[in-house]
């Protein structure tokens, strides 16, 4: 019989409804390799998996077969050439308007305020894409608007989860950005201007360097923390997707 695992294996943790275990297995070696790693030998691979060597072994032959990985002549184990042949692919067909609009759509769907994606452009952050609220009294700003960085909650998500910018401010400012990175967001009544509310939440790359800000505005009077939540949950859902 079968040796029953000590523990899990992280694909059986966390195992795609409905799909085949051993296909999960398998993207979960292809997904042990992060940034910044040469190649890795088979302990380390079963070690990060949580998989018996004997099957990462096998599944590893698999994966070679198809070119997802490669058996170097030391034994161990590299990122084989159809991934690169895929991401070439993605790259020419990946339209980032495709995944942020519907995202951002969503957001005044579930708010009924005005949604924007924010990229810190030199000293300044540029609002790249806009959706506007359906009310008549809202903030105007467009997408292709360049706005500041050390005002507003865009700016401030920006500069916070960025530790070149905010290790280079004052002691006083430095505080303020070590509190939105705790908390994960920023929200702020006035801070660009008097009459405008905002929600921000940072939207990181998949290498872990914070990519853009997901921001909500509205009118003062109109503000209501429990938006928090929904722009949270727009920021992660990007993460990983933009870069």
């Amino acid at each position: 019989m079968p040796r029953k695992a000590v523990s899990e294996s992280v694909a059986d943790a966390d195992a795609a409804p409905g799909g085949a275990a051993a296909v999960d297995r398998a993207l979960s070696l292809m997904a042990a390799f992060r940034q910044g790693d040469g190649p890795l030998a088979l302990t380390e691979l079963a070690t990060r998996t949580r998989l018996y060597k004997s099957t990462a072994l096998r599944l590893l032959a698999s994966l070679e077969h198809a070119r997802w990985v490669q058996r170097l002549d030391d034994g161990r184990y590299a990122i084989g050439s159809e991934v690169g042949r895929l991401h070439a692919l993605y790259a020419a067909s990946f339209s980032l308007d495709r995944v942020v609009m519907p995202v951002l759509r969503q957001l005044v769907a579930a708010t009924g305020e005005s949604a924007a994606y924010h990229v810190r452009q030199g000293d300044a952050r540029l609002c790249q894409f806009r959706v506007d609220s359906p009310h008549p009294i809202r903030d105007h700003i467009r997408a292709g608007d360049l706005l500041p960085l050390d005002r507003g909650t865009g700016g401030r998500v920006l500069v916070a989860f960025d530790a070149a910018l905010s290790n280079s401010l004052g002691r006083h400012d430095r505080a303020l950005y070590a509190r939105i990175r705790a908390d994960g967001y920023v929200a702020s009544v006035g801070d660009r201007l008097s009459e405008v509310a905002g929600i921000s939440a940072p939207v990181f790359a998949a290498d872990g360097t914070v990519a853009a800000a997901v921001t909500l505005t509205m009118p003062a009077h109109r503000y209501d923390e429990r938006y928090v939540k929904s722009v949270l949950e727009a920021a992660r859902s990007l993460g990983g997707q933009v870069g």
